[in-house]
C-alpha cells in the first residue's frame, strides 16, 4: 500500500474486460506500449480511491494490451475495475538520459516562441501515431491570446529547448498558427 505522500504517474487505463478468466484490456500510454508490463506493481485509481494491484501476466493483443491481475479471477472482477487509471509510483520510474522527458514533466510548462512571445502552457501531450508527439498548448491570461495550439513535439525543428528547472519550452512557432 502506498502512503499518502506517494506521488503517482498515470501510465494507462483499464478499458474493458477480456474473456471470462479475469483478464482486462489495457490502454497503455508508454512507448512502446508493452513497457507498462515492466512495472509489476500498479495502483488503480477510480472514483478518487487508489488501491495497489500486482500484474500476474500480460501481453500485446491486437493494437492494445491485455493483462491478468493477481486476485482478479473472473469477468465480474474484471468489469468491476474497468475505467480505472493505471498508476505507478513516480520513484519507480527509470532515470532518463540527459535531454529525455516524461510527458508528465512537460504538462504545465510555459511555451514561448523564439521571439519571446508567450503562447500558453502545455495542457497535455498526445501521440500522433508513428509520426510524432503533439503538445496541446492552451492560451492563458499572460499569453498572446487565449487560443489553443497543437504544436508537434519535434526537437530541433519546432521544439528548440526544454528547461524543466525553468518550467519553459522554447519553440519555433508563429503565434498566428
Amino acid at each position: 500500500m502506498a502512503d499518502s505522500a506517494t506521488e503517482f504517474v498515470v501510465l494507462g487505463k483499464i478499458n474493458g474486460a477480456y474473456g471470462i478468466k479475469g483478464w482486462v484490456k489495457v490502454y497503455s500510454y508508454t512507448d512502446p506500449m508493452d513497457r507498462i508490463l515492466d512495472y509489476g506493481k500498479w495502483f488503480l485509481r477510480r472514483d478518487g480511491k487508489v488501491k495497489p494491484v500486482e500484474v500476474n501476466r500480460g501481453r500485446s493483443h491486437g493494437k492494445g494490451m491485455v493483462a491478468q491481475l493477481v486476485g482478479c479471477e473472473d469477468r465480474n472482477a474484471a468489469e468491476a475495475i474497468c475505467g480505472s487509471e493505471i498508476l505507478v509510483a513516480k520513484q519507480d520510474l527509470p532515470n532518463l538520459e540527459n535531454g529525455e522527458f516524461y510527458w508528465f514533466q512537460l504538462v504545465g510548462l510555459v511555451v514561448i516562441n523564439q521571439d519571446g512571445v508567450r503562447l500558453g502552457t502545455v495542457k497535455e501531450m498526445m501521440s500522433a501515431g508513428s509520426a510524432h508527439d503533439v503538445m496541446i498548448v492552451d492560451g492563458d491570461t499572460d499569453s498572446v491570446d487565449r487560443e489553443q495550439r497543437l504544436i508537434p513535439f519535434v526537437e530541433d525543428v519546432y521544439v528548440k529547448s526544454v528547461d524543466i528547472a525553468e518550467q519553459r519550452i522554447v519553440v519555433d512557432w508563429d503565434p498566428e498558427f
